[in-house]
């Protein structure tokens, strides 16, 4: 679901780009940055070390694994750092944010009670396991990481107001033209 939002406004500010109209606002790119971040740690410190968890295997398994959970995070927080001004993320941002990690629980909860207990795909993640840790597990367990996620939500929107604005001074390079030389060439 990250890598989907991602991709939609990935396309998006490239559409606004090419008509020339202002990038994304923060809210948004702070959002993506977010999800990102959380799809990215949730896989390579959550996931992997479930044994119940499949190994990506070789070929287009593992280049799909290693593309959503590495690269397109590695690419959002790129473009963050180079391509956004600073100084524009806001505390109140955060609720906003963590509406799409609450929509995806509400979705897998929902999901995984209307699928056959047999059905080996109920649940998507183990710690979301409803039939291993009932629903008071489950729900406690993600309201841990809620809890976690707000954090780096204000983690993310402290680097902010703190980090330097690269993307004026790579728009300012670019612009820079030298003016003719006074009298011309004699």
């Amino acid at each position: 679901m990250a890598n989907l939002l991602v991709a939609v406004a990935f396309g998006w500010s490239a559409v606004r780009s090419w008509r020339g109209a202002p990038p994304l606002p923060p809210y948004l790119t702070g959002g993506m940055l977010l999800l990102a971040a959380i799809t990215a740690l949730m896989h390579h410190l959550v996931l992997v070390n479930y044994p119940e968890t499949p190994a990506p295997g070789t070929g287009w398994s593992l280049a799909a694994t290693l593309l959503l959970h590495t690269v397109t995070p590695l690419a959002v927080a790129a473009d963050w750092l180079l391509l956004t001004s600073p100084r524009t993320l806001r505390l109140a941002h955060i609720p906003l944010w963590l509406t799409a990690p609450a929509a995806y629980l509400c979705l897998v909860l929902t999901r995984g009670a209307l699928l056959s207990p047999s059905s080996p795909t109920r649940y998507p993640y183990p710690f979301l396991d409803v039939d291993t840790y009932g629903y008071a597990g489950t729900l406690t367990q993600s309201l841990a990481l809620g809890l976690l996620f707000t954090a780096l939500a204000s983690l993310i929107t402290a680097v902010d107001h703190i980090r330097p604005n690269v993307a004026g001074w790579i728009q300012h390079r670019g612009n820079r033209i030298s003016p003719p030389a006074a009298g011309g060439l004699k």
